[in-house]
Formats: C-alpha cells, sequence, structure tokens
C-alpha cells in the first residue's frame, strides 16, 4: 500500500455551540498498487521464512519478466506459474526463498513517466534531477475526467516523493490542465457494459479518420461533454470534401499563376480587400483558439467560415491574377491551419499544391494585425438600455464621431423627440448608450 497524500479536508460541525468537534477527510486513501498480472512491472522483493521480505538487492536490479509465462485463468498470478521465475536464494541468508509474483499496477508507471522522458537512458538513476530541472514541469496536461481522477492524483503523489526525496524542485508536475468530457451515446456515456459504443473501425471506414477526428474536436468545447450523432459526422465528412474541392477548383488557376503575388492593397477590389481580411483574420482566431483558449471548436468554426466566404467570392475561371494570388494565400493558409484535425486530407492537398516537402516542415501561418482589421464594424446605439438603432461606421472612426453619428441617426432622432441626453457613453467603440 502507498500511503496517501497529505492533503485534507478539515470538516467543522456543530456550529460553535459545543456539540461537535473538527474532522480530517483525507483527499486520497491508501492505494494498492499490486496486480496479478503478467504485463506490470515486477515488485523487487522476496519472501523468506528467515528473514522475511526482503528487497531485491540495487545489483540485482532491474527484475525482468521471464519470457514465457503460461496463462491458464486459474486466478493466481500467470507469474506464479513460472518456478524458475519464483524460487531464489534469499540476499540475506542464501536460505530458499520465494519472488514476489505480483506485478505493480501499470498507474505506478505512468505516475511518473514523464520525469523519465527527460532522461530515458539513465541506468544509474530513475532522473537526473538537473535535467528534469531543465525540463520540467509539463507545459499542458490534457486527459479525460475520469483518467484524470486516478492518474492525476497519484502523478501528483509521486511529485511530492520526488521533491522530498530531493530530486524535483516543483510540488506540481503539471502547469496546466484540461480535462476534456466524456462522449454519449443516447443521454449516456458510452460503455461497452450499456452496449452504446459507437465501432471506430466501422466510422472510419465509411468516413474516414479525418472526418471521425474533426467531428469530436468541433462538435463541443473539449472540456464539455458531447452527444454522439452519426449526422454530425456526416456533416463534418462534407465539410472535408468541400475543402477538397475548393482546391481542386482553383488548381488551374494556380497552375496558370504561378508567379502571383499580393499585391499593394490599392490594387485590390473590395472583394479582394475582404477575402484577404478574412485570411488573416481567421488566421489570428485560430491560432489565439489553439495556444491560448484551448478552445479547438471554435478554431474549426472559423475555418468553416473561410471557407464559406471563398465559395462566395466567385468562380476561378478568368478571374484576375490579383483574386488567384488572395485566394491562393488562404488556401494555403487554410490547409496548414487544418492540417492538426485532418492530417491525411491535408497532407493530399498540400502536395496538389505544389508542395514536395511534406507538412511537418511547413511553417504556421503568421497573420498581419494591420490587414486582419475590419474596414467596418458595426456599433449598436442604445436609448436608456434599449438597443433603437445599428451604425455601420469605419473602424478607425473616434469617440466623438460615433457620438455624433448616433445623435445624427434617424431611428435615434425618433427616440429622441421632446427628451434632453443627459449623458452619452462610448463603449471602447464598440457601443453607444444614450441617457434620457
Amino acid at each position: 500500500m502507498i500511503d496517501g497524500l497529505k492533503e485534507k479536508v478539515v470538516i467543522v460541525t456543530g456550529g460553535g455551540h459545543g456539540i461537535g468537534e473538527a474532522t480530517v477527510q483525507y483527499r486520497l486513501k491508501d492505494w494498492g498498487i499490486s496486480r496479478q498480472r503478467y504485463w506490470g512491472t515486477p515488485i523487487p522483493m522476496i519472501y523468506c521464512e528467515k528473514d522475511g521480505i526482503v528487497p531485491v538487492p540495487d545489483d540485482q536490479l532491474p527484475v525482468t519478466l521471464p519470457k514465457v509465462a503460461e496463462f491458464t485463468g486459474r486466478g493466481d498470478s500467470p507469474l506464479a506459474q513460472v518456478p524458475e521465475f519464483v524460487n531464489v536464494k534469499c540476499p540475506k541468508c542464501g536460505g530458499p526463498a520465494r519472488r514476489e509474483t505480483d506485478t505493480m499496477d501499470t498507474f505506478v508507471d505512468s505516475s511518473w513517466y514523464f520525469y523519465r522522458f527527460a532522461d530515458p537512458r539513465d541506468d544509474v538513476q530513475a532522473f537526473d534531477p538537473a535535467k528534469v530541472k531543465y525540463w520540467l514541469p509539463v507545459d499542458f496536461y490534457c486527459g479525460g475526467i475520469e483518467h484524470a481522477i486516478l492518474h492525476l492524483i497519484y502523478s501528483r503523489f509521486f511529485a511530492r516523493v520526488f521533491r522530498d526525496l530531493g530530486m524535483v524542485q516543483d510540488s506540481e508536475p503539471f502547469t496546466h490542465l484540461l480535462t476534456q468530457g466524456m462522449v454519449l451515446k443516447d443521454g449516456e456515456v458510452m460503455s461497452k457494459s450499456r452496449g452504446n459504443v459507437v465501432d471506430p473501425d466501422a466510422m472510419m471506414e465509411k468516413f474516414g479518420a479525418d472526418a471521425l477526428r474533426l467531428y469530436m474536436i468541433f462538435v463541443a468545447p473539449p472540456e464539455n461533454q458531447m452527444e454522439w450523432t452519426d449526422s454530425g459526422l456526416r456533416g463534418i465528412a462534407s465539410f472535408l470534401a468541400r475543402v477538397w474541392r475548393l482546391v481542386d477548383q482553383w488548381m488551374p488557376a494556380f497552375k496558370s499563376n504561378p508567379e502571383a503575388r499580393i499585391p499593394n492593397p490599392g490594387e485590390l477590389t473590395s472583394a479582394e480587400r475582404a477575402i484577404r481580411r478574412k485570411t488573416h483574420d481567421t488566421i489570428r482566431r485560430v491560432t489565439v483558439d489553439i495556444e491560448q483558449r484551448q478552445q479547438l471548436n471554435t478554431a474549426v468554426s472559423a475555418m468553416m467560415e473561410l471557407v464559406n466566404d471563398l465559395y462566395g467570392f466567385g468562380e476561378p475561371e478568368n478571374a484576375r491574377p490579383q483574386s488567384v494570388a488572395v485566394v491562393g494565400e488562404a488556401v494555403q493558409a487554410l490547409v496548414r491551419m487544418l492540417s492538426p484535425f485532418a492530417p491525411h486530407t491535408c497532407e493530399e492537398l498540400w502536395e496538389m499544391l505544389g508542395h514536395r516537402d511534406g507538412l511537418m516542415k511547413a511553417s504556421w501561418p503568421e497573420f498581419d494585425a494591420a490587414v486582419a482589421k475590419a474596414e467596418e464594424i458595426v456599433v449598436p446605439v442604445q436609448v436608456n438600455g434599449k438597443v433603437r438603432s445599428r451604425l455601420t461606421v469605419p473602424a478607425e472612426a473616434s469617440e466623438k464621431e460615433l457620438e455624433e453619428m448616433a445623435l445624427a441617426d434617424p431611428a435615434v432622432m425618433a427616440h429622441l423627440a421632446g427628451k434632453q441626453v443627459k449623458k452619452v457613453v462610448v463603449a471602447k467603440g464598440r457601443l453607444v448608450s444614450l441617457v434620457v
């Protein structure tokens, strides 16, 4: 057994009336780590009738599993059925003894493997503290809620053990935690016992691995539970098909204009400027959603909006070279942004676009904040807290200009007739509020 973490919950009863007392409840109970399995880590203990439980000497570590073990289903450990493994000499007295045949729960290994990653070939100690100090703690931890209940608690326990041993300096092994939600089917968590499991092999055979992955990412924020629907998966497969058709339709134009370059803004039409703005704004949104917010579903949604705008831009036949350049920039960025979610599809599209090195060597697209900024914005106007109009104004309009345009708007003037404006508040250029 491994003693629980010394984290506690103090419960006080009685409300100060002398009728109760404080009690302590530990968050983590004792943990039984032994399992009657063959594939676990051997427990390095030897049992001797004379000396009791004796640890395996350091020069005999690690204990290795035998190559062959017969699985009979008798109920005891498979290792107990291998005499050459079980029967050993006692390290203290040299008399007959037997080796421990249970193995450690696999959670023991997964509770500290991240430290070993920092020093995977050390055959003297678990890891070099200097290397762990350089690499750890882990920047980002993502795991299912049920997985985190066990693995997260145990890994934090190991971190404190290593800290107390002076091998690590941090009490927490992970800097940022994201626990993804469960997948539901017909309102219940998917489970073999309930018989409501969707066979992923069948879904991949029908729709492809990219569609399956993208659907699970898009359907809900990662920390929320999601309800599985076959229709939703079909919709995502349709979206990937639209992306493929978009690239395929514009490929002749790209090949006909291989040297097309983005011209100066003054040489672009309003439609071309709008596509450029949408492209760079999408790069900004997707980058922030992935790196900062971890909201992958909204990242996919932003790319869907870009695809819709590209389809509404026009046909590639007889397109201006400027249009080809603008769409080419958008498509190149789209494929790179979509690649973490649909890698197989995007690798094919990347090659179609003339790249031979593969997406693994491609850099993440960068956005130009000036290009991404909207030329016009819509500003609501409130009168005594109720929205009475919406103004389409230049994005660079000052607060004074917004106030003047709001007071001159016919819809607003109708609600000001015969009344005195006592106060005007312009909220960061995004809202004009009039108090009358």
